[in-house]
């Protein structure tokens, strides 16, 4: 017989969005090559409000809302939003947080993880907030309560970074990492490459849905910053402040500075790196580098991430791909819920 997941989708904004209308499209198809079916029981989202049916939410209807419609006039819907009511009562085995993440706490996302865990429940997100704040804890909380906390989509969208330093690459002995891991901020840096300015250059970052309407956290660096506290725990195992880590964005770059580093065959790219030195310090930053056109960060243009990792016994890897878009974050969600299921399968 062929396992179903009950899913709760926490936002519905362009990720979740996204991930809803693939069930809709393509949950056959899925079902035939996953084996196990998803269907989503609860929504909730502070524009729309909350819908929930133990049978399966009629997506094709929440598809088909317009701006300003509520989930009010859904079976099972209404036009509140109460949050944690809805996370700690659906009935869901999964849920699906995407919502948005302050860079200074990790919330509401955090709160979002933590109730879900302690209702037992799994979790998967794209939120770097959580892991970036709260990992150890989440995953601790997690095993007391039989569940899982997945968050491979939180650094490099669908570019699965996370599980191959912690499957193929392990035991290579990380040493340290540089990347770009903004695939917004480094769009519009191509883009200004191109002849754009910054401000041209966001506002078609926005049209295309790389940016959000608020694109602070991009090309501040603040969202970077939260990514690469996350790789220090993930693949240098320390533990480091998100606020303790020099931040600095892209707002200073301007045209005249990317003409000159085209002159001298060189690019201008926000890089997000740590390393841990020889007295077992972490040291790490945010910042834009000017990179000459030799090294392997150089070349990655458009919405596209890359990381490049320090190793012991091979030296250098890079890994490039999607870092930004709709469909490529949803497939990170995707792809947590497929570990999901493989764990289920193997200690249930």
């Amino acid at each position: 017989m062929t396992t179903n997941y009950n899913l709760a989708l926490i936002g519905l904004g362009n990720v979740n969005k996204t991930l809803a209308d693939v069930i809709h499209r393509r949950g056959a198809a899925l079902a035939r090559e996953l084996d196990f079916t998803l269907t989503v029981t609860a929504i909730t989202d502070l524009r729309y409000g909350t819908v929930v049916d133990p049978a399966g939410v009629d997506l094709a209807a929440v598809l088909a809302l317009a701006p300003g419609e509520s989930f009010a006039g859904l079976p099972g819907g209404t036009a509140d939003c109460d949050v944690e009511t809805l996370i700690r009562t659906a009935p869901a085995d999964i849920v699906v947080e995407a919502t948005f993440t302050n860079p200074a706490n990790g919330e509401p996302a955090l709160s979002h993880v933590r109730w879900a865990l302690e209702s037992g429940k799994s979790v998967c997100t794209t939120n770097k907030g959580p892991a970036a704040f709260a990992a150890r804890e989440l995953e601790t909380l997690a095993a007391q309560h039989g569940v899982r906390f997945e968050f491979e989509g939180a650094v490099m969208s669908g570019t699965p970074v996370l599980r191959l330093a912690s499957g193929p690459m392990k035991g290579v002995g990380i040493t340290g990492f540089s990347g770009i891991l903004n695939g917004t901020s480094n769009y519009i840096l191509s883009r200004m490459e191109m002849g754009l300015d910054q401000a041209e250059a966001i506002a078609e970052a926005q049209e295309r849905g790389y940016a959000e309407a608020d694109p602070s956290a991009d090309i501040g660096g603040s969202d970077v910053r939260l990514k690469v506290a996350v790789l220090v725990q993930e693949l240098l195992g320390a533990r480091v402040d998100p606020s303790a880590i020099p931040t600095e964005g892209i707002t200073g770059i301007t045209p005249a500075l990317i003409a000159d580093a085209l002159r001298q065959g060189g690019h201008w790219k926000l890089i997000g790196q740590a390393m841990r030195t020889d007295d077992g310090r972490i040291m790490a930053g945010v910042g834009p580098k000017l990179l000459a056109g030799s090294h392997p960060l150089a070349g990655i243009t458009g919405a596209t991430n890359a990381l490049l990792f320090d190793t012991e016994f091979l030296g250098p890897i890079t890994i490039s791909g999607p870092g930004a878009g709709r469909m490529e974050t949803a497939y990170a969600l995707l792809s947590d819920i497929i570990a999901i299921d493989a764990w289920y399968r193997a200690n249930r």
